[in-house]
């Protein structure tokens, strides 16, 4: 995919029992793994298929939308992942995830 674009995503992390579940607010996609790693790279993966299913089925644009995701066309100068907030057991982060252009965008 040749990105024309990006997206904001916050994805939140919470320790239950041995596992950590990851779960994307936006998207409401969620995952979990072992460690906060493996559930981060579950989640990654879990983000790329939603978003591409969209596109496949041309709701991209309409999805975006009616969950108020905005579409940004530069990405930040820096790669640094940002804290979000971080509560006993749960963090959360920003994930910012390439995208094409949207066709209702100029």
């Amino acid at each position: 995919m040749h990105s024309k674009g990006y997206i904001f995503l916050t994805f939140e992390f919470r320790k239950e029992g041995r596992r950590w579940t990851a779960y994307c607010k936006e998207l409401g996609t969620a995952t979990f793994g072992r460690s906060v790693t493996e559930a981060e790279a579950r989640l990654k993966e879990a983000v790329a298929l939603h978003l591409n299913t969209l596109d496949d089925v041309g709701e991209t644009e309409h999805f975006f939308k009616e969950h108020n995701i905005k579409f940004h066309f530069t990405k930040p100068k820096h790669d640094v992942p940002i804290l979000i907030s971080a509560t006993k057991g749960t963090f959360g982060k920003l994930y910012i995830h390439p995208v094409r252009e949207l066709a209702g965008i100029a």
